[in-house]
This record gives C-alpha cells, structure tokens and sequence, in this order.
C-alpha cells in the first residue's frame, strides 16, 4: 500500500513519493528556548517521532533535521528581565528541551541547528534576495516585500488585501505593513551580528530557511511543525525560500495543539504543564503513550483523567507482556508488523486504528495464555513488540526497558510492591491453613484497592487492574 500524507498546502492527503528513491528528508521547527518545555512543546518531537521509526520501518533512510531557535524578542526579553546572557538562557532551555525529547523516547535527530550558528548563511540568502528584488534594507532591517512573491499566503489560503500583520518594535521604513523582517537592526544592549546592511540579528522567519538549503539542499521531502506555525512562520519561509530560488518542501504537515480548557497550552496563558513536572508523577512512557496515540491532526484535552486511562491502556499491554516473557521466555520483536497495523501507519500516520491492532493482538494474546497456550502467546508476544516498536512504546526495548516511573513513581513502585507482598503473603497462609473465606476477602480487598491477582505456577503475582 501506498504511504499517504495530509499535505497542509493541497489541504488534502496525497500520495508520499519521495525526492530521492529510499531517502525521505524531514525538517522539523524546534524549540525556541525562551523558557523550559511543557508537553504541548514536545508534542510535535513524539510525533514525528513516530513519523519517522514509520519511515525507517519501511524501509527509507531518513535524515530528520530539528533546529533550535537561540535568538528571538522573547529570549532578549527574559535576558533583561533576569539579568543574564541570552546565551545562558538559551543553552539552559536547549538542554531542557534535550532532556524532555529523550526522556520520551524520541531518537535524536540527525542535525540540530542553531540559528546563530548559521549567521553567513543568512547573510547570503538575503544578499541574494536583495539582488533578485524580493528585499530591501531599511534603517538597518532587511525586509521581505510580499508583494513581490505571487504565491505569498498560499500555504495558509488568506487573502493578502485583508491580511493584519502590524510593525514590530524598531521594525521602521517598511514600504508596506505587511512586509516581513529577515534581518532586525540591533536596539542598545541587544546582541548582534554585522552584516553589509548593519549591525542586528535574524528575524524568526529566515533562519529555518537557510538552515534548510545547508542541510537538505534546493528541495527536500517534508517540512513539519505544529499548526500554529502555518502563518506567519511557515508561510514566510515558503516565500523566501521560493524566491532565493529553492523548490522548498514538497510536502507541508502539522501536529495539533494540546489544549487546556479548550485553550492552546502556551506558557504566557499560564496554562502549562512542564514536561520537568509531568515525569515525576507519570511514567515517561505512558507521557509518550498520552501525547503519541491520538492521531497527530487532533486537538488532545489535557486531563488528569485522560492521563490516567493512557496509564490503565498501556498497562493492559504491558501486562501482556511482562505474563507473556514469564511463561515463553524472552520475545524478540516480529520481523514486520500485521497488515492491518501496517495499513492504518500508511493511511496519513492513522495511530488510532493502528493502536486497536495492537489492543486487539493483546486480547488474542491474553486468551493464548489463559488457555495455556504458550507458543501461540508468545507469537502473539512478538506482533505486539513489533507494532510497539514503531511508535517507540516497546516495554522490553530501550529506553523502557529496566526503566523506573522516575524517582518518585519508582519509590511508588516499590511501596506497593512490598505491601502487596505482605498482603499476599497472608492470604497465603490463609489458603494453607484452608481458610478459604479469608483468602478470598483478602483478594477481592485487593482488588477493590486496583490490584488483580493471578496464581501462577511460581507463586501469586500482582498488577494494576
């Protein structure tokens, strides 16, 4: 089956046909480090995450780029207003963001960029948009003129006459509202770069698209982002980078928002979770489970209960599992995932569908063990690691594999691991002495507090119902 993408630009799902045959290249917008990350930031890393083990699984090298915006009003903002170097902030924020990709599982991109590591190659692109007349320097700002790329608002279908996009602070001499800054003349204190034009630093907009041409050249397959980017950030790099004469991506796809009160999670609304936060109370793999199963174009409602039930869901499979290995050994992961897994992944990265495959694999797998059928089980055992292993949820695989809930679910862990024990132990007794009343009103005690109880060959054992 044919690969199937949602294309924002076509507003339709098309066909995936890569570039180059066996090579899919992504270029994904990262962090701007302003402050640390709450999980609506890192939504967009969990899923093309997913996006790109689907990728690899089929077959394709993929080279993922995700750069890092180490520049911006609001990190200069934060600056003044702490009394440190933009550059401190930056690089604590950076390596927070690190942290929260790999504490969720996310592999590590190909190239990071820095946006002040790619200064030269700002300055030539606006050179050659200067010389191309898509540019004009003013008051030491260097400005795109819109009206000088036929396809400007494409991306996000608007309609130029009734676009608002007002004047920055210092963004002076724009011969029209609606031109946007590539280059910002620098305000006293402010750091800054020389360049033929003045001395200042990047606009948002031009550094993705000269971190694109070094690394993935005139044209490249996939551009992705969250669906806030849309306008203007994206649509302004689709515009310079057409002008200075690049194809630019061939496809444009977007994760949606998590949202709070039906609000974007967003830091100046005060309305968000730090990714920091979350993994002292939930386990990192169930934050992945929570953030990576919805499909990538749906809204996702923060709640503590749906937090709950993405930890009930992935205990259910994890449980599997863990019976599974006890009973059949180790399980090494199939070699290729069910047709019905491997359908809904091509169908525009369909995790939903894909995600009942999986729950319906392990259904078929507790009824084998239920049955006493060991090898059917343990088969059953090796769908589920395959199928798990795209969207980097394999319990038995790094970096899940021997992990704890983080120190306080691990402490958790091994309270009630210990109390259950006791408990357990007591029933036991109850059982050898044929009190049979009181074995059972310890187990369905038990079982009212959330935990189940199966007597196998090698003693009683506990879970989380």
């Amino acid at each position: 089956m044919t690969l199937r993408l949602y294309d924002t630009s076509a507003r339709k799902i098309r066909d995936f046909s890569p570039l180059v045959p066996g090579r899919v290249s992504i270029y994904l917008c990262g962090a701007t480090v302003q402050a640390a990350p709450h999980i609506g930031h890192i939504r967009s890393g969990v899923d093309f995450d997913i996006m790109r083990r689907w990728f690899a699984h089929r077959g394709y090298e993929v080279v993922f780029v995700r750069n890092v915006t180490d520049i911006d009003d609001k990190i200069i903002a934060k600056s003044a207003e702490q009394g440190r170097p933009w550059w401190s902030i930056g690089y604590e924020n950076e390596l927070a963001f690190d942290a929260a990709y790999a504490a969720l599982g996310c592999l590590p991109p190909t190239y990071q960029p820095r946006a002040t590591g790619h200064i030269p190659e700002m300055i030539e692109m606006m050179r050659g948009l200067i010389d191309r007349g898509h540019a004009y320097a003013a008051d030491g700002n260097v400005y795109f003129d819109v009206r000088s790329f036929p396809g400007y608002l494409s991306l996000s279908n608007q309609d130029l006459e009734h676009l608002l996009q007002p004047a920055g602070e210092g963004e002076t001499g724009k011969r029209d509202p609606r031109d946007f800054a590539l280059w910002k003349a620098a305000k006293p204190g402010e750091p800054r770069w020389e360049t033929p034009w003045g001395s200042g630093r990047p606009g948002w907009h031009l550094e993705c698209s000269a971190m694109v041409h070094k690394y993935l050249g005139r044209a490249f397959d996939i551009h992705g982002g969250g669906i806030d980017l849309v306008f203007p950030h994206h649509e302004n790099e689709l515009a310079q980078s057409r002008s200075a004469g690049d194809e630019f991506a061939r496809y444009w796809v977007h994760n949606a928002w998590v949202t709070m009160s039906g609000e974007k999670m967003s830091k100046s609304l005060g309305n968000s979770v730090l990714v920091s936060e979350m993994v002292k109370r939930w386990r990192p793999v169930v934050l992945r489970y929570y953030l990576g199963t919805p499909h990538y174009r749906s809204t996702i409602e923060y709640s503590q209960e749906a937090l709950a039930e993405a930890e009930a869901a992935f205990g259910r499979i994890e449980g599997f599992l863990q019976r599974a290995v006890e009973q059949s050994g180790d399980i090494a992961p199939a070699a290729s995932v069910p047709e019905d897994f491997a359908a809904a992944m091509d169908e525009d990265l369909g995790v939903p569908q894909a995600l009942a495959a999986v729950h319906t694999t392990v259904r078929q797998g507790n009824a084998a063990l239920a049955e006493g059928d060991r090898e059917s089980a343990a088969l059953l055992g090796a769908r589920v690691r395959a199928m798990l292993g795209v969207l980097g949820l394999d319990p038995l695989a790094a970096p899940w594999a021997g992990a704890e809930a983080g120190a306080r679910g691990a402490e958790l862990s091994g309270v009630v691991d210990t109390l259950a024990r006791l408990v357990l132990a007591q029933r036991q007794a109850a059982r050898e002495r044929k009190d049979y009343a009181t074995a059972d009103a310890i187990r369905d005690g038990l079982k009212a507090a959330g935990l189940v109880i199966e007597d196998t060959p090698n003693g009683p054992r506990w879970e989380l119902s």
